[in-house]
């Protein structure tokens, strides 16, 4: 069972054996090699494609994490109701989660979050909170923020799975998203771009090649107008990538490099690979293959590059995939690659036994 393939009202007809298992399909997700033609040299790049993952992303095992710490301390029952901020990967990913789970569950959204992953979230029996109205630094988190803690002080029986700051989230990626890399890699990865919005991610895979494998350079890559790296605050179109605030899992110790991207850049790489290849990714994955090719460009050494590829594109066919909608925020499709990336090619699935 796919649920990135079922429509609104197939998904609120699942039952609860299907909802299990589908949260049992969570991890163990394919390696995809590609080529990037970089100067007229095939450079190997292989893709985590975390979108198949039950909802499409990555989010599915923080949101596996965040839930089950919360049910080991005991604080999540029928009478409790789990609530979080999320730009929507993880809203829908928790969505799943809870009423696989029998919990109600808030996602605090706002105008970013796509209209597929709303509506999922709705399907799945989410209760939605929209935040209209941006914060300081041009984003929609420290509003989303406020808004959980209203929520909180409102009742005693909502409780926060706080992606931000609970331990939980880096932990899942140091246990699991990190050990599949390495060892479907087998044991040889000399790069590994990783997307960066709460930093558990980074700070899980990063944590677990320092202990396996110290050569290995990690690479996070950032939004522009994100402030995760000091850079000033600006308006931004990508969704799941990039902060309005600092990371707490973040240290100068977890990468080696951070690369900025645009959302023009971020979009054509997700647009040329569909084209090039029929493998539909968001924006953030889009954002971490246009951070690779920069890299690979001034590292010619390189041979074994993986980019973690956080969710599919299925979630993006009303914004990225769509030409109106790109032209209406300023983009002008069909959007090229930037030299000296020439093309994009496919290569072979590698298997996802660890």
């Amino acid at each position: 069972m796919d649920l990135r393939l079922l429509d609104s009202q197939r998904i609120s007809a699942l039952t609860p054996a299907d909802l299990d298992l589908l949260v049992h399909q969570i991890g163990h997700t394919p390696l995809q090699l590609i080529y990037l033609m970089i100067n007229g040299i095939a450079r190997t790049v292989y893709l985590k494609l975390e979108g198949a993952n039950p909802t499409g992303s990555i989010k599915d095992r923080t949101g596996y994490a965040l839930v089950q710490n919360l049910e080991e301390q005991g604080m999540l029952s029928s009478n409790t109701i789990a609530v979080e901020s999320t730009s929507g990967n993880l809203g829908v990913a928790l969505a799943l989660i809870c009423k696989a789970r029998g919990y109600t569950f808030i996602a605090v959204i706002d105008p970013k979050t796509t209209s597929e992953n709303r509506a999922k979230m709705q399907a799945l029996g989410a209760r939605i909170e929209l935040v209209e109205q941006p914060d300081t630094n041009g984003g929609y988190l420290l509003s989303r923020l406020e808004r959980v803690q209203q929520l909180c002080r409102q009742s005693q029986s909502i409780v926060w799975t706080n992606q931000y700051s609970n331990p939980v989230n880096p932990l899942i990626h140091y246990r699991s998203t990190g050990p599949e890399i390495y060892h479907q890699m087998e044991r040889e990865v000399d790069a590994i771009f990783v997307p960066v919005s709460t930093g558990g991610t980074l700070a899980g895979i990063s944590s677990y090649f320092r202990e396996v494998s110290p050569r290995t350079h990690i690479i996070a890559v950032d939004a522009q107008g994100s402030v995760i790296f000091g850079a000033p605050p600006a308006p931004r179109k990508l969704t799941g990538i990039g902060s309005s605030q600092a990371s707490h899992f973040i240290t100068s110790c977890v990468y080696d490099q951070s690369i900025l991207i645009g959302d023009a850049e971020a979009f054509t790489f997700c647009r040329t690979l569909d084209v090039y290849t029929g493998l539909k990714v968001g924006g953030s994955s889009g954002a971490v293959l246009a951070a690779c090719a920069r890299y690979l460009q001034i590292h010619p050494h390189l041979r074994n590059v993986v980019c973690v590829c956080s969710d599919s594109g299925e979630n993006y066919g009303t914004s990225i995939f769509n030409d109106t909608w790109l032209k209406q925020h300023g983009f002008s499709p069909p959007l090229q690659l930037p030299m000296p990336v020439q093309d994009i090619r496919i290569g072979e699935t590698l298997s996802i036994t660890t």
